[in-house]
Protein backbone atom coordinates (compact mmCIF):
# COMPACT_ATOMS: atom_id res chain seq x y z
CA UNK A 1 0.00 0.00 0.00
CA UNK A 2 1.09 3.87 -0.68
CA UNK A 3 2.43 4.99 2.90
CA UNK A 4 1.04 8.27 2.57
CA UNK A 5 -2.62 7.52 1.90
CA UNK A 6 -5.41 5.79 3.61
CA UNK A 7 -6.59 3.11 1.91
CA UNK A 8 -9.79 2.47 0.36
CA UNK A 9 -12.07 -0.74 1.98
CA UNK A 10 -13.54 -3.21 -0.92
CA UNK A 11 -16.42 -5.57 0.40
CA UNK A 12 -16.92 -8.61 -0.76
CA UNK A 13 -20.87 -8.32 -1.32
CA UNK A 14 -22.66 -11.69 -1.12
CA UNK A 15 -20.40 -14.69 -1.45
CA UNK A 16 -22.80 -16.67 -3.47
CA UNK A 17 -22.64 -14.16 -5.88
CA UNK A 18 -20.10 -12.30 -8.33
CA UNK A 19 -18.68 -10.14 -5.72
CA UNK A 20 -15.98 -11.86 -5.27
CA UNK A 21 -15.11 -12.59 -9.06
CA UNK A 22 -15.46 -9.12 -10.31
CA UNK A 23 -13.04 -8.25 -7.68
CA UNK A 24 -10.22 -10.70 -9.01
CA UNK A 25 -10.95 -9.78 -12.42
CA UNK A 26 -10.46 -6.18 -11.07
CA UNK A 27 -7.30 -6.73 -9.86
CA UNK A 28 -5.82 -9.04 -12.75
CA UNK A 29 -7.08 -6.06 -15.15
CA UNK A 30 -5.76 -2.93 -13.51
CA UNK A 31 -3.66 -3.86 -10.54
CA UNK A 32 -2.50 -0.15 -10.31
CA UNK A 33 -6.07 0.69 -8.96
CA UNK A 34 -5.52 -1.83 -5.46
CA UNK A 35 -2.55 -0.17 -5.10
CA UNK A 36 -3.76 1.37 -1.96
CA UNK A 37 -6.70 -0.67 -1.49
CA UNK A 38 -7.93 -3.48 1.04
CA UNK A 39 -10.60 -6.14 0.50
CA UNK A 40 -12.82 -6.79 3.47
CA UNK A 41 -14.49 -10.68 3.70
CA UNK A 42 -13.25 -13.72 4.02
CA UNK A 43 -9.99 -15.14 2.74
CA UNK A 44 -11.17 -18.66 1.65
CA UNK A 45 -13.91 -16.51 0.10
CA UNK A 46 -11.41 -14.57 -1.94
CA UNK A 47 -9.06 -17.66 -2.81
CA UNK A 48 -12.13 -19.88 -4.21
CA UNK A 49 -12.52 -16.45 -6.52
CA UNK A 50 -9.35 -16.77 -7.58
CA UNK A 51 -9.42 -20.35 -8.48
CA UNK A 52 -12.21 -19.06 -10.41
CA UNK A 53 -10.89 -16.93 -12.06
CA UNK A 54 -7.50 -19.11 -12.95
CA UNK A 55 -9.44 -21.98 -14.38
CA UNK A 56 -11.25 -19.31 -16.71
CA UNK A 57 -8.47 -17.40 -17.65
CA UNK A 58 -5.76 -18.47 -20.76
CA UNK A 59 -3.73 -16.02 -20.59
CA UNK A 60 -2.63 -16.07 -17.25
CA UNK A 61 -2.22 -19.34 -15.17
CA UNK A 62 -3.58 -20.03 -12.58
CA UNK A 63 -0.13 -19.94 -10.16
CA UNK A 64 0.78 -16.48 -11.39
CA UNK A 65 -2.91 -15.16 -9.87
CA UNK A 66 -2.29 -17.33 -6.87
CA UNK A 67 0.65 -15.74 -6.65
CA UNK A 68 -0.59 -12.08 -7.58
CA UNK A 69 -3.23 -12.62 -5.07
CA UNK A 70 -1.39 -13.64 -2.10
CA UNK A 71 2.14 -11.77 -2.89
CA UNK A 72 1.38 -9.30 -5.04
CA UNK A 73 -0.26 -6.44 -3.31
CA UNK A 74 -4.48 -7.89 -2.92
CA UNK A 75 -4.52 -7.07 0.78
CA UNK A 76 -7.48 -8.97 2.71
CA UNK A 77 -8.88 -8.29 5.88
CA UNK A 78 -10.76 -11.41 7.40
CA UNK A 79 -13.94 -10.37 8.63
CA UNK A 80 -14.83 -12.85 11.88
CA UNK A 81 -14.00 -16.74 11.96
CA UNK A 82 -12.38 -17.72 8.46
CA UNK A 83 -14.44 -20.22 6.67
CA UNK A 84 -13.43 -23.34 6.03
CA UNK A 85 -13.96 -25.13 2.53
CA UNK A 86 -17.31 -26.88 3.66
CA UNK A 87 -18.59 -23.61 5.02
CA UNK A 88 -18.54 -21.60 1.39
CA UNK A 89 -22.05 -20.60 0.56
CA UNK A 90 -23.02 -22.01 -3.00
CA UNK A 91 -22.76 -20.09 -5.70
CA UNK A 92 -26.37 -18.61 -6.74
CA UNK A 93 -27.86 -20.01 -3.83
CA UNK A 94 -29.30 -17.30 -1.26
CA UNK A 95 -27.68 -17.98 2.44
CA UNK A 96 -27.88 -16.57 5.33
CA UNK A 97 -23.76 -17.25 5.96
CA UNK A 98 -23.35 -15.01 3.01
CA UNK A 99 -25.61 -12.54 4.50
CA UNK A 100 -23.80 -12.10 7.53
CA UNK A 101 -20.66 -12.43 6.22
CA UNK A 102 -21.79 -9.35 3.84
CA UNK A 103 -23.47 -7.35 6.82
CA UNK A 104 -20.25 -7.82 8.87
CA UNK A 105 -18.23 -6.13 5.77
CA UNK A 106 -20.05 -3.53 5.24
CA UNK A 107 -19.89 -3.26 9.12
CA UNK A 108 -16.16 -3.44 9.54
CA UNK A 109 -15.32 -0.86 6.19
CA UNK A 110 -18.05 1.26 7.59
CA UNK A 111 -16.76 1.74 11.56
CA UNK A 112 -13.09 2.22 9.57
CA UNK A 113 -14.48 5.14 7.52
CA UNK A 114 -15.74 6.80 10.52
CA UNK A 115 -12.51 6.33 12.39
CA UNK A 116 -10.45 8.22 9.83
CA UNK A 117 -8.98 5.15 8.57
CA UNK A 118 -10.09 4.24 5.19
CA UNK A 119 -10.72 6.76 2.58
CA UNK A 120 -13.46 5.81 1.38
CA UNK A 121 -15.92 1.84 0.80
CA UNK A 122 -16.36 0.34 -2.35
CA UNK A 123 -19.47 -2.05 -2.04
CA UNK A 124 -19.43 -5.20 -4.26
CA UNK A 125 -23.33 -6.46 -4.47
CA UNK A 126 -25.20 -8.06 -1.76
CA UNK A 127 -28.49 -9.61 -1.68
CA UNK A 128 -31.26 -8.61 0.04
CA UNK A 129 -32.68 -11.90 1.01
CA UNK A 130 -29.68 -13.28 2.44
CA UNK A 131 -29.31 -9.87 4.69
CA UNK A 132 -32.63 -10.79 5.71
CA UNK A 133 -32.28 -14.73 6.39
CA UNK A 134 -29.24 -13.79 8.59
CA UNK A 135 -31.84 -11.72 10.76
CA UNK A 136 -29.86 -7.45 9.04
CA UNK A 137 -33.10 -5.59 9.28
CA UNK A 138 -32.09 -3.35 6.81
CA UNK A 139 -32.89 -3.78 2.94
CA UNK A 140 -29.51 -2.79 1.21
CA UNK A 141 -26.41 -1.26 1.36
CA UNK A 142 -27.63 2.63 1.54
CA UNK A 143 -29.91 2.48 4.37
CA UNK A 144 -27.15 0.05 6.47
CA UNK A 145 -24.74 2.76 5.57
CA UNK A 146 -27.17 5.17 6.90
CA UNK A 147 -28.11 3.75 10.42
CA UNK A 148 -24.26 2.82 11.40
CA UNK A 149 -22.98 6.10 10.30
CA UNK A 150 -26.19 7.96 12.87
CA UNK A 151 -24.94 5.42 15.43
CA UNK A 152 -21.77 6.67 15.53
CA UNK A 153 -22.43 10.33 15.07
CA UNK A 154 -25.19 9.69 18.00
CA UNK A 155 -28.02 10.71 15.80
CA UNK A 156 -31.27 9.52 14.61
CA UNK A 157 -31.86 8.36 11.13
CA UNK A 158 -33.93 11.18 10.36
CA UNK A 159 -31.29 13.87 11.20
CA UNK A 160 -28.87 11.94 8.72
CA UNK A 161 -30.83 12.12 5.48
CA UNK A 162 -28.94 10.38 2.32
CA UNK A 163 -29.83 9.71 -0.93
CA UNK A 164 -28.38 7.59 -3.74
CA UNK A 165 -27.17 9.04 -6.99
CA UNK A 166 -26.88 6.42 -9.78
CA UNK A 167 -23.98 7.83 -12.62
CA UNK A 168 -22.21 7.45 -15.86
CA UNK A 169 -19.96 9.14 -18.54
CA UNK A 170 -23.54 10.46 -19.82
CA UNK A 171 -25.78 11.02 -16.74
CA UNK A 172 -26.53 11.66 -12.62
CA UNK A 173 -29.65 10.96 -11.62
CA UNK A 174 -30.71 11.29 -7.88
CA UNK A 175 -33.21 9.42 -6.46
CA UNK A 176 -36.01 11.32 -3.60
CA UNK A 177 -37.50 7.83 -2.59
CA UNK A 178 -35.19 4.23 -2.39
CA UNK A 179 -35.62 1.09 -1.73
CA UNK A 180 -39.90 1.59 -1.05
CA UNK A 181 -42.93 -0.92 -2.42
CA UNK A 182 -44.24 1.84 -4.74
CA UNK A 183 -47.42 2.57 -2.94
CA UNK A 184 -45.01 3.82 -0.19
CA UNK A 185 -43.03 5.57 -1.95
CA UNK A 186 -45.53 7.66 -3.38
CA UNK A 187 -46.30 9.05 0.28
CA UNK A 188 -43.00 9.58 0.53
CA UNK A 189 -42.79 12.50 -1.90
CA UNK A 190 -43.34 15.12 0.05
CA UNK A 191 -42.21 18.88 -0.55
CA UNK A 192 -39.45 18.33 2.69
CA UNK A 193 -37.94 15.24 1.06
CA UNK A 194 -37.91 16.75 -2.21
CA UNK A 195 -35.92 19.79 -0.99
CA UNK A 196 -34.26 17.82 1.63
CA UNK A 197 -33.07 15.80 -2.07
CA UNK A 198 -32.53 19.14 -3.90
CA UNK A 199 -30.26 20.72 -0.98
CA UNK A 200 -27.55 17.02 -0.48
CA UNK A 201 -27.14 16.92 -4.16
CA UNK A 202 -26.09 20.59 -4.63
CA UNK A 203 -23.81 20.49 -1.68
CA UNK A 204 -22.30 17.24 -3.30
CA UNK A 205 -22.02 18.29 -7.09
CA UNK A 206 -20.43 21.88 -5.17
CA UNK A 207 -18.27 19.91 -3.69
CA UNK A 208 -17.06 17.58 -6.56
CA UNK A 209 -17.06 20.14 -9.19
CA UNK A 210 -16.70 23.37 -7.58
CA UNK A 211 -19.13 24.68 -9.68
CA UNK A 212 -23.17 25.22 -8.78
CA UNK A 213 -24.68 22.29 -10.83
CA UNK A 214 -28.29 22.79 -12.82
CA UNK A 215 -30.67 20.48 -11.03
CA UNK A 216 -33.70 19.04 -13.26
CA UNK A 217 -36.99 18.09 -11.32
CA UNK A 218 -38.65 14.99 -13.28
CA UNK A 219 -41.85 15.25 -12.82
CA UNK A 220 -44.24 12.42 -11.31
CA UNK A 221 -46.96 12.02 -13.58
CA UNK A 222 -47.18 11.61 -17.75
CA UNK A 223 -46.20 14.90 -19.11
CA UNK A 224 -45.51 16.74 -15.38
CA UNK A 225 -48.96 16.27 -15.08
CA UNK A 226 -50.46 18.61 -17.02
CA UNK A 227 -50.99 21.27 -15.07
CA UNK A 228 -52.77 19.40 -12.51
CA UNK A 229 -55.15 17.64 -15.31
CA UNK A 230 -52.73 14.10 -14.52
CA UNK A 231 -52.40 14.64 -11.34
CA UNK A 232 -52.06 17.29 -8.46
CA UNK A 233 -48.41 16.05 -7.16
CA UNK A 234 -46.31 18.81 -9.60
CA UNK A 235 -48.90 21.68 -8.48
CA UNK A 236 -49.04 20.99 -4.75
CA UNK A 237 -45.87 19.53 -4.31
CA UNK A 238 -42.93 19.31 -6.52
CA UNK A 239 -43.30 22.93 -7.33
CA UNK A 240 -43.55 24.11 -3.97
CA UNK A 241 -40.38 22.33 -3.49
CA UNK A 242 -38.24 23.85 -5.80
CA UNK A 243 -39.17 27.04 -5.32
CA UNK A 244 -38.13 26.77 -2.07
CA UNK A 245 -34.62 25.77 -3.17
CA UNK A 246 -34.43 28.62 -5.60
CA UNK A 247 -35.01 30.51 -2.51
CA UNK A 248 -31.95 29.02 -1.08
CA UNK A 249 -30.02 30.20 -3.84
CA UNK A 250 -29.83 26.76 -5.74
CA UNK A 251 -30.34 26.61 -9.76
CA UNK A 252 -33.82 23.99 -10.15
CA UNK A 253 -35.56 23.97 -13.14
CA UNK A 254 -38.67 21.74 -13.47
CA UNK A 255 -41.09 19.78 -13.14
CA UNK A 256 -39.93 18.36 -16.53
CA UNK A 257 -41.94 15.54 -18.07
CA UNK A 258 -40.11 12.34 -16.58
CA UNK A 259 -40.62 10.74 -20.71
CA UNK A 260 -37.72 13.27 -21.86
CA UNK A 261 -35.98 15.01 -18.83
CA UNK A 262 -32.82 12.11 -19.16
CA UNK A 263 -32.51 12.46 -22.36
CA UNK A 264 -32.18 16.44 -22.42
CA UNK A 265 -29.88 15.70 -19.70
CA UNK A 266 -27.63 13.07 -21.32
CA UNK A 267 -24.13 14.56 -22.09
CA UNK A 268 -22.70 12.58 -25.14
CA UNK A 269 -20.58 12.70 -28.31
CA UNK A 270 -18.32 15.76 -26.09
CA UNK A 271 -21.34 17.78 -25.39
CA UNK A 272 -22.70 18.55 -22.61
CA UNK A 273 -26.15 17.98 -21.27
CA UNK A 274 -28.71 20.48 -20.77
CA UNK A 275 -28.68 19.87 -16.98
CA UNK A 276 -26.06 18.28 -14.67
CA UNK A 277 -28.57 15.88 -12.66
CA UNK A 278 -31.83 15.00 -12.70
CA UNK A 279 -33.52 14.35 -9.23
CA UNK A 280 -36.29 11.34 -9.96
CA UNK A 281 -39.23 10.75 -7.74
CA UNK A 282 -38.88 7.05 -7.20
CA UNK A 283 -36.15 4.00 -7.76
CA UNK A 284 -37.15 2.98 -11.19
CA UNK A 285 -37.95 6.64 -12.73
CA UNK A 286 -33.81 7.59 -11.85
CA UNK A 287 -32.36 4.03 -12.23
CA UNK A 288 -34.08 2.67 -16.11
CA UNK A 289 -32.42 5.51 -18.06
CA UNK A 290 -28.82 5.34 -16.34
CA UNK A 291 -29.01 1.33 -16.55
CA UNK A 292 -30.05 1.57 -20.34
CA UNK A 293 -26.86 3.07 -21.09
CA UNK A 294 -25.31 0.64 -19.65
CA UNK A 295 -24.45 -0.85 -16.32
CA UNK A 296 -20.71 -1.65 -17.43
CA UNK A 297 -20.52 2.03 -16.81
CA UNK A 298 -22.86 2.77 -14.17
CA UNK A 299 -22.03 3.71 -10.49
CA UNK A 300 -24.15 4.23 -7.16
CA UNK A 301 -22.56 6.67 -4.78
CA UNK A 302 -24.19 7.44 -1.78
CA UNK A 303 -25.02 11.30 -0.86
CA UNK A 304 -24.76 12.86 2.60
CA UNK A 305 -22.47 10.46 4.23
CA UNK A 306 -19.20 11.39 6.05
CA UNK A 307 -17.07 9.06 4.11
CA UNK A 308 -17.13 8.16 0.45
CA UNK A 309 -19.41 5.49 -1.21
CA UNK A 310 -19.32 3.79 -4.17
CA UNK A 311 -20.40 0.78 -5.81
CA UNK A 312 -21.39 -1.19 -9.28
CA UNK A 313 -25.15 -0.64 -10.81
CA UNK A 314 -25.63 -4.05 -10.83
CA UNK A 315 -26.95 -7.00 -8.61
CA UNK A 316 -25.34 -10.38 -7.23
CA UNK A 317 -26.00 -12.23 -10.87
CA UNK A 318 -26.56 -15.34 -9.45
CA UNK A 319 -27.24 -16.55 -12.73
CA UNK A 320 -23.65 -16.14 -13.70
CA UNK A 321 -21.90 -17.08 -10.28
CA UNK A 322 -19.44 -19.65 -9.96
CA UNK A 323 -18.90 -19.22 -14.22
CA UNK A 324 -16.49 -16.82 -14.62
CA UNK A 325 -18.26 -14.96 -16.97
CA UNK A 326 -18.81 -11.83 -14.97
CA UNK A 327 -18.15 -8.91 -16.16
CA UNK A 328 -15.72 -6.54 -13.69
CA UNK A 329 -16.30 -2.88 -15.76
CA UNK A 330 -18.70 -1.34 -13.29
CA UNK A 331 -16.55 -2.29 -10.10
CA UNK A 332 -13.43 -0.49 -11.92
CA UNK A 333 -15.84 2.50 -12.61
CA UNK A 334 -16.70 2.83 -9.17
CA UNK A 335 -13.07 2.10 -8.23
CA UNK A 336 -11.94 5.01 -10.69
CA UNK A 337 -14.85 7.01 -9.08
CA UNK A 338 -14.11 6.26 -5.61
CA UNK A 339 -10.37 7.21 -5.98
CA UNK A 340 -11.66 10.86 -7.57
CA UNK A 341 -14.14 11.41 -4.83
CA UNK A 342 -11.89 10.70 -2.22
CA UNK A 343 -8.76 13.04 -3.88
CA UNK A 344 -6.66 10.07 -4.54
CA UNK A 345 -5.34 10.36 -7.77
CA UNK A 346 -6.17 12.18 -11.30
CA UNK A 347 -9.36 14.37 -10.57
CA UNK A 348 -12.94 14.70 -11.84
Amino acid sequence: MQADKKPIAITIGDAAGIGPEIIVKAFCQAPELFLNCIVVGDKAVMRRAWHLVAANTKPLPKPMLISMAMQEGLSIQQVGSPLDTEQLPAFGKISGVAGQLAADSITWATQAALRGEVSAIVTAPLHKEALSLAGVKFPGHTEMLQALTAQHLNKTIAQLPVRMMLANRELKTVLVTIHQPLRQALDAITVDNILETLRITHRAELASTGRTPHLAVAGLNPHAGEGGLLGREEVDIIQPAIELAKAEGMTVSGPWSPDTVFMRARAERGRSGAFDVVVAMYHDQGLIPVKYLGVEQGVNITLGLPFVRTSPDHGTAFDLAGMGLADPASLLEAMAMAQRLAGIGSQA
